[in-house]
């Protein structure tokens, strides 16, 4: 956070430019950042470049995000995000560019991402809960907005270690809560 690439609207990638040597690259160089720094996602202006591309890769399982589905490492070439849903829900959020805090954030949970594939195809995802809101945190990189700027509530903002000290245990037990209310 404070690198002006961070706050530069990306520029899209011309379909001449994927697969070049410049691409493949960069593509590879993201790809050894996200494993490196144990991230879920990452954006190319993350690692200095101001272009449409990010890659997002889920584990499946049990993480410090919580139960999280399983997506092998997709990397999204100008996408478009549509919300088909307005109806918001919020996570805490963290991010490899703003290191250290957590901050709870509210998106739209049900969108339509239109993207190009690392081979130039166009490809169409349908996405709820959880991974909208990956995807959509993920994305808002390539317009120069960090999740910090979509905080409601500067109080829902933490440093890690606090989180998971106070807010992590108080969000499972209100989670609990909810499915035994359902």
């Amino acid at each position: 956070m404070g690198h002006p690439v961070l706050r530069q609207v990306a520029r899209p990638l011309d379909r001449q430019e994927i697969g070049t040597d410049w691409f493949l690259d960069l593509y590879a160089d993201m790809i050894d950042t996200l494993h490196d720094y144990g991230g879920i996602g990452l954006a190319a202006p993350q690692v200095g470049e101001s272009v449409r591309l990010a890659l997002i890769e889920l584990p499946g399982g049990t993480g410090r995000y919580g139960a999280m589905p399983d997506m092998p490492l997709t990397a999204f070439i100008n996408p478009v995000v549509e919300v088909i849903d307005p109806a918001t829900a919020g996570f805490w959020e963290g991010c490899l560019s703003v290191p250290g805090l957590r901050g709870f954030v509210e998106r739209p949970q049900h969108i339509q991402v239109s993207y190009l594939d690392v081979s130039g195809n166009p490809k169409s995802l349908e996405l709820e809960g959880f991974l909208a809101t990956v995807f959509q945190h993920e994305f808002d990189h390539l317009d120069g907005t960090l999740y910090v700027d979509k905080l409601t509530d500067s109080r829902l903002l933490s440093f890690e270690r606090e989180f998971e000290r106070y807010l992590m245990p108080r969000a499972e037990a209100d989670d609990d809560a909810a499915d035994e209310v359902a």
